[in-house]
């Protein structure tokens, strides 16, 4: 079957992966001239089971409210009105009773994803900077300590193992963390790090050189127009997903929350190795070799904008100067990128209501590193 996939990113590529090799003909269109361009440039590089949580309750629409005049706050809201945002925003308080249901659902996915990858990793050679050293989250709250109590009941159904651990045993796992305030977290070492981007772009030259994968620099506005020449498209556009469904006449509930990293370029010894996930500052970390360290975090809806701003970057500079107060942040890369989220967290993996030979592969919000090669396996699967 002649296939086209709508996006080169993290979604489009593992997509066109498992396609390619059920032995259909695959060309990928971008606007992009090289693969990973957008949301899966340099995000918090983290295939975490252990963060598949979703964000539906009252507890994160109370903290929001708090947080709305905030311009530093871990979540920001733009008070520009908005029909789409409170659209969302209200679908999103609507998903609250499905929480629970939703994050065990996810954890199983990603862990299901989080053996795929390897497993491509393995087949296909591929080099990303890995680093298998776990997921640490830490607390410093005894409200956010209990309530992790509670979804690591969630994951362990799932069949995450993850484990409570002390401030001491903290030290041991990641020595290099100052840990002032800290009273406790959990560890697994399950999840792992590695670069989404240098994944994208590796496994792009297998689909080209060992797939026979056609790759095509193309704006896309049109998907009948694209179907004439074509038995199927599928659309992995990300936040472009929501228009070019709409040009077929359907709806999807997606927002751009925008969110925010730094790449801190020769941090030096003082640096961790560990992959740490702060909670109650929605903020992760990624060693990227021995010369990186990604520190990403916050989610911004502010609409389609990719602006960097200097209040929004400046806490996840503050925050790794506090966490490893030695930490050379003299070069530092900011990054800004808009994650395709659903209200109720949750990807968007169907075949449209309106044209049977279109299908979806979208909405994976802030987790798409991690789910995706799950969803492009479903995909794959569906059309068997």
């Amino acid at each position: 079957m002649k296939i086209k996939i709508i996006g080169s990113g993290i979604t489009g590529v593992t997509t066109a992966y498992y396609l390619s090799k059920n032995n259909h003909q695959v060309t990928i269109l971008d606007e992009r001239r090289y693969p990973g361009m957008a949301t899966s440039y340099a995000n918090g590089c983290q295939i975490s089971a252990s963060n598949s949580e979703t964000w539906n309750s009252w507890s994160n629409v109370k903290k929001a409210s708090k947080w709305l005049f905030k311009k530093d706050a871990p979540l920001l809201i733009s008070l520009k009105p908005s029909l789409s945002k409170y659209s969302w925003f209200l679908k999103f308080i609507n998903s609250i009773p499905s929480r629970n249901i939703n994050t065990l659902e996810t954890c199983k996915m990603a862990i299901n994803s989080n053996k795929l990858y390897q497993e491509i990793a393995q087949d296909e050679n591929i080099e990303y900077d890995v680093v298998k050293k776990g997921i640490l989250h830490i607390y410093k709250n005894k409200n956010e300590l209990n309530l992790a109590r509670k979804i690591n009941l969630i994951y362990k159904n799932a069949g995450l193992e993850r484990w409570e651990v002390n401030k001491n045993e903290i030290k041991n796992i990641e020595p290099k963390i100052y840990g002032k305030n800290i009273i406790g977290g959990f560890y697994n070492t399950f999840d792992y790090t590695g670069d989404i981007h240098k994944f994208c772009i590796q496994l792009s030259s297998v689909l080209r050189n060992k797939y026979n994968v056609t790759f095509k620099k193309q704006h896309v506005t049109n998907i009948k127009k694209e179907l004439l020449d074509t038995d199927l498209i599928i659309i992995c556009a990300g936040i472009g997903s929501k228009k070019l469904a709409h040009g077929i006449g359907e709806n999807l509930s997606i927002y751009p929350v925008k969110g925010y990293s730094i790449t801190i370029n020769n941090p030096g010894e003082p640096a961790p190795w560990t992959s740490l996930l702060d909670d109650e500052e929605k903020i992760v970390t990624a060693r990227l070799g021995a010369n990186r360290l990604r520190i990403a975090g916050t989610a911004e809806f502010t609409g389609y904008n990719t602006d960097i701003k200097w209040e929004r970057i400046r806490p996840l500079i503050k925050w790794a100067e506090y966490n490893f107060p030695n930490i050379n942040t003299e070069d530092i890369k900011p990054w800004a990128g808009l994650r395709p989220m659903t209200p109720n967290m949750m990807p968007i993996v169907k075949r449209s209501k309106y044209l049977n030979n279109v299908y979806y592969n979208t909405g994976h919000g802030h987790l798409g590193w991690t789910l995706s090669a799950f969803t492009g396996k479903k995909i794959s699967d569906l059309l068997l």
